[in-house]
């Protein structure tokens, strides 16, 4: 793992050039005459991050600066000691220490450093924490507390990785994906769910769809694309009230009561039943009467 030169009382525009280089272009001002700055940079394969130290002043990043810049990540902001202020879109985060917040790389964004304050900035490919959730606008510029435990152990996590000099590549990725799977809770907690939550659902959605002839499809499965767990496709899918075996069941009946109107008198009624993920023909004729109120047989015959 490199360690870069730490650059200390160097000035305000060797701290902010160290800055650009490690992190991606960034602006910056002081905020009156005692500013202080100071950067260590670690990489190692595809694990890159900073130890930032400020002092009355304050980053930010325009439309200008992100087209000069890779947009590809996240900013995953531990705060190791004083406070500062993270500020992107209508949201803002005082972080204290202990605490973190994650901030969208492709989006224009401030921090602001009135007192001395040291932070980590960890680089998280988009990909770890956006594709497993299935959101392409996560709600950013919230404060994590803490006292919340995945932060705890992402933080000691992250910065145990700072002392393993011969780091793999294989480790590297590993720690990203152990990070982000540690976090991915606490990103959409309580206050975000009801950002988050119809996304993922209409996710859920599409999903049985396009698997809806699968014998496969069951909560596991989609649970584990959706990257949540089974339990939490459940809450979900009671939300909007419903059960998820119910709805799939349902989902492939109404199905082959198109198949049966669209194409009367063309397949057997087995047969319909099997290209919809009814391997049991008793079962899938018994759970159709239960649901259209006459047998597979009785409805094609009203649409013959």
């Amino acid at each position: 793992m490199a360690i870069s030169a730490q650059v200390r009382d160097a000035g305000f525009e060797a701290w902010l050039g160290k800055i650009n280089s490690a992190c991606g272009r960034f602006c910056a001002k002081t905020l009156g005459p005692g500013f202080s700055g100071a950067i260590q940079e670690f990489r190692a394969h595809a694990l890159r991050l900073s130890v930032v130290d400020a002092a009355h002043t304050r980053l930010y990043r325009t439309p200008q600066e992100i087209a000069r810049s890779d947009g590809s990540h996240f900013f995953t902001v531990f705060q190791l000691r004083g406070s500062a202020l993270m500020e992107q879109g209508d949201r803002q985060a005082v972080l204290s220490a202990g605490d973190i917040t994650l901030i969208d790389a492709a989006r224009p964004s401030s921090f602001t450093f009135q007192q001395d304050s040291r932070q980590i900035s960890l680089l998280m490919p988009r990909s770890y924490i956006e594709q497993p959730l299935g959101v392409a606008d996560l709600p950013c510029a919230r404060r994590i507390e803490a006292e919340n435990s995945v932060v705890r152990l992402s933080r000691q996590l992250v910065l145990g990785s700072m002392q393993d000099p011969q780091m793999s590549a294989a480790e590297s990725e590993a720690i990203l994906n152990a990070v982000a799977t540690l976090l991915r809770p606490a990103l959409i907690g309580r206050d975000a769910v009801s950002e988050v939550q119809p996304q993922l659902f209409a996710r859920s959605l599409a999903f049985i769809d396009t698997h809806i002839q699968s014998e496969q499809l069951r909560p596991e499965w989609i649970a584990g694309e959706l990257g949540v767990s089974v339990r939490s496709l459940y809450r979900m899918f009671a939300r909007q009230g419903l059960v998820v075996a119910q709805y799939i069941k349902n989902r492939r009946l109404d199905l082959c009561a198109q198949a049966l109107r669209s194409a009367p008198g063309r397949q057997k009624l087995a047969t319909v039943g099997y290209d919809w993920g009814f391997t049991d023909h008793s079962h899938f004729s018994t759970a159709f009467k239960a649901r259209f109120g006459v047998s597979p047989s009785e409805y094609r015959k009203q649409y013959q």
